[in-house]
């Protein structure tokens, strides 16, 4: 190409193309995908089974959150048969002694398993979560963590109603507290655009992801997939990726019941909560290909639609611009609004344009985690 074919070349068309194209991505995000949990509705089942459910927790040096949080998962509303077991790994603080007093008031409900001797090559709890499952008594094994508490009584009940013999694992929400605060909103509505994508994915028939502060699979699932032995040399990923490798179209299922919900403490600092997603996000790497093509080009899209929105509006046509902004704008809206409702999230809706802002400058912040090496660690 020479330089006069160069010179008539209009890049700012090119650039209002290229908008339109990312505009329209996006669009088929939200009418294709997030839809699916805007407008979700469980399906009505004929008949309706209880489960016998091992409820497991693993803490490492949470004596507070222990004392504070698993009261509620041992005092669960649910007449059929359900454990709770607490994997003590290596805690050097009073957890031994927090758990010993639980068990006293809870014997015939909460088995304690005690690990004193560190995994050599397996990194972040995926050893004492083997543990636990190991000692389950129960098919149905329902994980959280020791900073979680149930929103409600009903959580084991609502969780283990999804099942059914094709379902082998279902998906719920994790949420964060409530607080005063921009960086309680950043938390919590980071945490509610993660759910949106994994929920609407699985929905769609493309699970790629569970949280493990809410999450539900088969102990036979767990065995068959051979535990986490073929990640256990990656830090994390205990949820995530061991969903990514045994997660089909067919066996999983989701939970949007308001009750279904858990709560965790939120950090308090933007450097520990940079901390906590950056070592969330190391994970992802590992995903399967059409999994990071399409959170990719998610992500992408929605990097590059201000920058290019602002060109285009500026350089180009200012009308045209702001009307595919609209469109997509009043979609995103609708849908976020019910979203948001479905997830008790919905105190949120009013700031979503700033929120929609503020992932240009998340994606800038978190971006580089994908390429750099994992560093070991256990919460």
């Amino acid at each position: 190409m020479d330089l006069s074919t160069i010179q008539h070349i209009n890049w700012w068309q090119i650039i209002f193309y290229a908008f339109a194209f990312i505009t329209i991505v996006q669009i088929f995000y939200y009418l294709w995908f997030f839809s699916r949990v805007a407008f979700y509705k469980p399906k009505k089942k004929i008949k309706t089974q209880q489960h016998p459910v091992s409820v497991i927790v693993c803490a490492r040096d949470e004596d507070e959150n222990l004392a504070r949080n698993l009261p509620g998962l041992l005092v669960q509303n649910y007449p059929t048969t359900y454990e709770v077991i607490a994997v003590n790994d290596n805690s050097v603080d009073d957890s031994k002694y927090i758990l010993q007093e639980l068990k006293k008031t809870f014997k015939d409900r909460l088995e304690v398993v005690e690990l004193t001797q560190e995994a050599k090559l397996i990194s972040g709890k995926k050893f004492p979560l083997s543990m636990g499952i190991k000692e389950a008594h129960h098919e149905i094994l329902l994980l959280t963590d020791a900073d979680c508490v149930p929103v409600s009584e009903n959580w084991v009940q609502k969780m283990q109603e999804a099942y059914n013999d094709e379902i082998e694992i279902v998906l719920g929400y994790g949420a964060y507290h409530k607080r005063p605060g921009l960086l309680n909103k950043l938390i919590r509505f980071e945490t509610f655009h993660s759910a949106l994508q994994y929920l609407s994915f699985a929905l769609a028939g493309i699970p790629y992801m569970g949280v493990g502060r809410n999450l539900s699979y088969k102990r036979k699932l767990f065995f068959r997939q051979k535990g986490f032995s073929s990640i256990n040399n990656i830090p994390g990923g205990d949820d995530d990726l061991f969903i990514n490798k045994a997660a089909t179209k067919n066996n999983v299922a989701i939970v949007l019941d308001k009750e279904a919900a858990t709560l965790s403490v939120p950090k308090k600092t933007y450097k520990s909560w940079f901390r906590q997603k950056k070592r969330h996000y190391s994970t992802a790497r590992y995903y399967k290909p059409l999994h990071k093509f399409l959170l990719g080009l998610y992500s992408v899209s929605q990097f590059f639609l201000y920058p290019l929105l602002i060109l285009s509006a500026i350089f180009y046509n200012w009308e045209i611009s702001l009307i595919l902004f609209g469109a997509r704008f009043i979609i995103q809206a609708l849908i976020l609004f019910f979203s948001m409702k479905k997830m008790n999230e919905k105190d949120l809706w009013p700031f979503f344009l700033f929120f929609d802002l503020w992932m240009f400058f998340y994606y800038i912040i978190f971006a580089p985690v994908l390429w750099k090496k994992s560093q070991k660690g256990w919460n």
